[in-house]
């Protein structure tokens, strides 16, 4: 199947064209810096890691940007609670996204721009706004965007604008979508904000939210790009907005396949601080669990259904997070078996399902990155080859670990490398216990078994033998 995607703009699955050639370019809505990114965040960067894979995948050069917001209504207002600077405040929090993005083998996009990088770009954008008619500077000294003079307003989001209950203006970074407003693009300064100020023609200010991302976007992708992806939240007001300013400004399209993301619940309900259910990847680290069993909680949901994460919020034992490391360690232990028991030579049928297999798992995700089909591909294969090994049939090694391989391009949760990390006095246990059995010396035997499992590995009885792990 060719690579398509649901399109939010049409709410058509859609066949994707790049604008140029082999080459993507991609927009990816980044964190606010101003507190730890949690669990509900990183659904929405998994589902674009996914994404950037399975277009790299399909053999397509990548040029991806995520934007970091480090100075909005919530920066400001958390920083001077702090009592710190805006950038010493908002340094602190971009450092912990990248550390975690790394745990959870989020690969890094091309361009991190931050906004307080870019505010000569956005002076530039919103002048060109008030030039071309579309924006207007008020009595409040603030310029606003006027959703009245762009034709289009509401084709994202398909907001009736002649039936809707509309405002004058709404200063605000984030607002509901009953606030169908013109909008700020430049905030004019308050004692509130402190020393966080920049100069421009109206005065002395501070940008809105949704200019931040219009000015970045073309700064690092230009004027019209391929794909714009970001949370089911930021359809509106964020992303209506965004293509309001950029195509009146730039006098073209924005953006050609618009992705939303669904939002994860936490044992049901919406994450909060206020429920005690806001969960971070470094509390979740800390409580023993390891960033491939996060990300695969992460990605193996659809990105258009709604993520349930199950977790005791005070104790966090999470049957999320058991039931991803029980599906990791069937991997891995399906690797290790193969590297085990194949050999060099392989029967037809093998090769034959080692070619579809990468066919399915490919079609799959190329369907709107329908995951299901893709996981089904895989442990389809690796049913069908353990039945093979069991039977004692031609099992080609390299071919069939090139297979996973290949998938774990998408999941990066498998382990490859064979370790024999079991120290040698368990080793001398083990072959003391297998001397014992022999002797049927059964409650030796069992004694052994128990030092071994106090040791912290276990042995596995197997038709080749019995092996030693870690537990």
């Amino acid at each position: 199947m060719k690579l398509s995607f649901l399109n939010t703009m049409s709410r058509k699955l859609e066949e994707f064209k790049p604008i140029d050639d082999k080459n993507v370019r991609m927009y990816t809505c980044g964190p606010t810096v101003y507190n730890y990114a949690h669990i509900g965040n990183f659904r929405a960067y998994i589902f674009e890691d996914l994404l950037r894979r399975v277009i790299k995948l399909n053999g397509y050069n990548l040029t991806q940007t995520m934007n970091l917001t480090d100075v909005d209504d919530k920066t400001i207002r958390d920083s001077q609670a702090a009592g710190m600077s805006l950038n010493d405040f908002t340094a602190i929090y971009k450092k912990a996204f990248f550390a975690d993005i790394d745990t959870l083998k989020i690969e890094r996009a091309e361009h991190y721009p931050a906004a307080t990088d870019f505010i000569p770009e956005m002076i530039d954008m919103i002048q060109g706004l008030i030039d071309k008619g579309f924006a207007y500077q008020a009595d409040d000294k603030c310029v606003y965007y006027s959703i009245n003079k762009f034709d289009d307003y509401g084709k994202l989001a398909k907001i009736d604008l002649e039936n809707q209950r509309t405002g004058e203006r709404v200063k605000s970074d984030e607002y509901e979508k009953e606030s169908v407003s013109d909008f700020a693009l430049w905030k004019a300064y308050v004692p509130a904000d402190g020393d966080v100020k920049w100069d421009s023609p109206w005065g002395e200010g501070r940008p809105g939210w949704h200019i931040e991302c219009s000015a970045m976007s073309k700064a690092t992708l230009g004027n019209h790009f391929d794909l714009h992806t970001g949370g089911i939240d930021n359809m509106f007001p964020h992303h209506e907005d965004e293509i309001a300013q950029s195509e009146a400004c730039n006098g073209c399209k924005y953006v050609n396949f618009w992705l939303h993301c669904a939002h994860l619940q936490v044992n049901g309900k919406k994450m909060s601080k206020s429920l005690g259910n806001f969960h971070t990847i470094n509390e979740l680290l800390g409580h023993g669990y390891k960033g491939e069993e996060i990300r695969w909680v992460l990605i193996a949901t659809h990105y258009r259904v709604g993520l349930n994460f199950e977790i005791d919020s005070s104790t966090l034992e999470s049957k999320s997070l058991q039931e991803a490391r029980t599906s990791i360690a069937r991997i891995n232990n399906f690797i290790e078996r193969v590297n085990d028991k194949a050999g060099d030579e392989q029967s037809d049928e093998i090769s034959a399902l080692c070619k579809t297999t990468k066919e399915k798992f490919l079609n799959g995700l190329n369907d709107d990155l329908n995951i299901a089909e893709a996981l089904g591909a895989m442990f389809e294969f690796i049913r069908t080859v353990n039945k093979a090994l069991d039977s004692g049939s031609a099992v080609g090694k390299e071919e069939v670990i090139d297979v996973m391989k290949y998938i774990d391009t998408i999941f990066d949760v498998m382990t490859f490398e064979q370790k024999n990390d079991v120290p040698q006095n368990i080793i001398d246990l083990a072959h003391e216990r297998i001397q014992a059995r022999a002797d049927k010396n059964w409650g030796r035997a069992d004694e052994i078994r128990d030092e071994i499992a106090a040791a912290g590995y276990v042995v596995e009885d197997s038709p080749e033998g019995p092996k030693v792990k870690k537990a």
